[in-house]
């Protein structure tokens, strides 16, 4: 059972739409080999669906990682990071949910309730492609390193408490 889970979520296919899954690959090289390999799962999904409550229930920490679009998420190239907070209301099933609504069915389904955050990345363009714009692809390491930190910061808070 992984201690934290990360789910890099988008679609490789419509440029910076595709950041996480780039996130994902970079994470997973730096973890690959490390003491903490084995306490960390890393997910690439093209959106979240109710089946990744069950996958989110079994890991003590979630880290969603997206590509925001930059309409009220700042300036393309920005990295933020909030704590993920359950809808007050049940989420309905859907094709497509929040990370709120995933801890939400965690909560509902499986009695689970792991602490988990946003980590997004702002983007630029989200047409069709797979290159990703100038900005975001410079925002890239910076975006996987502060991920990277918030994984170990979680594993030793873990540790102490």
């Amino acid at each position: 059972m992984p201690r934290v889970l990360i789910v890099a979520y988008g679609n490789p296919l419509r440029s910076d739409d595709g950041v996480a899954w780039r996130a994902a690959d970079e994470l997973e090289r730096k973890f690959a080999g490390a003491k903490i390999e084995a306490e960390v799962e890393i997910l690439r999904l093209h959106q979240l669906a109710p089946e990744v409550a069950e996958a989110a229930s079994r890991g003590e920490r979630v880290i969603f990682l997206d590509a925001a679009s930059a309409e009220g998420n700042g300036q393309p190239g920005e990295v933020r990071c909030q704590e993920v907070v359950p809808p007050a209301e049940t989420p309905r099933f859907s094709h497509h949910l929040s990370p709120g609504a995933v801890i939400a069915l965690c909560q509902q389904l499986f009695g689970a309730s792991p602490r988990a955050y946003a980590v997004t990345l702002t983007g630029e363009c989200f047409e069709h492609g797979e290159s990703l714009s100038p900005v975001v692809a410079a925002a890239l390491p910076e975006w996987v390193a502060q991920t990277e930190v918030l994984v170990r910061q979680l594993l030793t808070s873990d540790r102490q408490t």
